[in-house]
């Protein structure tokens, strides 16, 4: 399909003011490192075999794919599934934070951000593959996410919620509109066409963020939905993964505090970001030594409510 997710800039209340965050709680179990190589912005799927994960483009791969028989490991990269760049997309363009969900029909959806040739901006693109490991072949001749007042638009993330609707998650970046800003789009369950207009969920609004929210990740949960985003300069300690709540799907979400900090996590993870929730665990991506590669860990996760609970 060629179809473009068209988006509908809406003047509306983003969410509830924050509160001053709150105090994070001791942690019951240390994060495990998972892959002491760049891994950056991870997407993380059960399969038959285990687990797959799926990471923005590093020394590893344009997609890097890695795969382990159990969530804790041990680990490996196995590839790079995806099978050729897309035709709106510059030459050699990095591909930032992949994330991929299975389809009704048995396929698989790949979302990804990259350099579109027309604008020099990142878009959201999509692929396709008829099995998990690939290949994924680029979809249409254009992006799927580039409105025009959004400046750039990247991180996407596949929701489907509880009675199978499907939905697009994605950040847009400063441009000629409003901040930095977290939305949420319908789609139809080929996950390539918008249904009706895309919804703001949370926008910047807090010094702590540093102008920056980003990397969305929805849970449904007992007591409504968890947004998951990271936050702050991702070049170094400042990067933190908080989290808001809300009762509907649509909002509004209550900013509710932060989740995984550097000081939080004992100074045992640096800048952790990017994060996914599957199968009972979070995984993110936190700095090596030097801060030159993005490492992959883990942490246990459920939920009280709407509420995260380490450990």
């Amino acid at each position: 399909m060629t179809s473009r997710l068209s988006a509908v800039l809406l003047c509306a209340v983003f969410a509830a003011p924050a509160p001053a965050a709150a105090a994070q709680p001791p942690l019951v179990a240390a994060p495990e490192r998972l892959l002491a190589q760049d891994f950056p912005d991870p997407s993380v799927v059960r399969v038959a075999e285990g687990y797959l994960a799926f990471a923005t483009t590093g020394p590893a791969g344009s997609v890097p794919m890695a795969a382990a028989g159990d969530a804790t490991g041990p680990w490996r990269v196995v590839g790079d599934p995806l099978s050729s760049p897309p035709s709106w997309a510059v030459p050699g363009t990095q591909y930032w934070a992949p994330d991929v969900s299975p389809r009704a029909d048995g396929s698989w959806l790949m979302y990804f951000s990259a350099t579109d040739a027309g604008r020099a901006v990142m878009c959201v693109g999509a692929a396709v593959a008829a099995d998990v490991r690939g290949p994924y072949r680029p979809v249409g001749d254009r992006p799927l996410v580039c409105p025009p007042q959004d400046g750039s638009d990247i991180d996407p993330q596949g929701f489907t919620d509880a009675d199978g609707t499907r939905y697009l998650l994605y950040k847009s970046l400063h441009g000629n509109g409003p901040p930095s800003t977290l939305w949420l789009q319908q789609v139809d369950p080929t996950g390539l066409t918008a249904v009706g207009g895309r919804k703001p969920l949370l926008r910047v609004d807090s010094p702590a963020e540093k102008g920056v929210i980003e990397a969305p990740c929805l849970v449904k949960t007992g007591g409504g939905y968890t947004l998951l985003y990271s936050a702050g300069t991702f070049t170094d300690e400042t990067y933190h993964t908080a989290y808001a709540t809300a009762s509907a799907l649509t909002g509004p979400y209550r900013k509710a505090g932060d989740l995984l900090t550097t000081a939080g996590l004992g100074g045992t993870v640096d800048g952790p970001g990017g994060a996914a929730v599957a199968d009972g665990r979070i995984y993110f991506h936190g700095w090596l030594g030097g801060r030159k590669a993005r490492a992959l860990y883990s942490l246990p996760i459920r939920f009280d409510g709407t509420e995260p609970v380490l450990g």
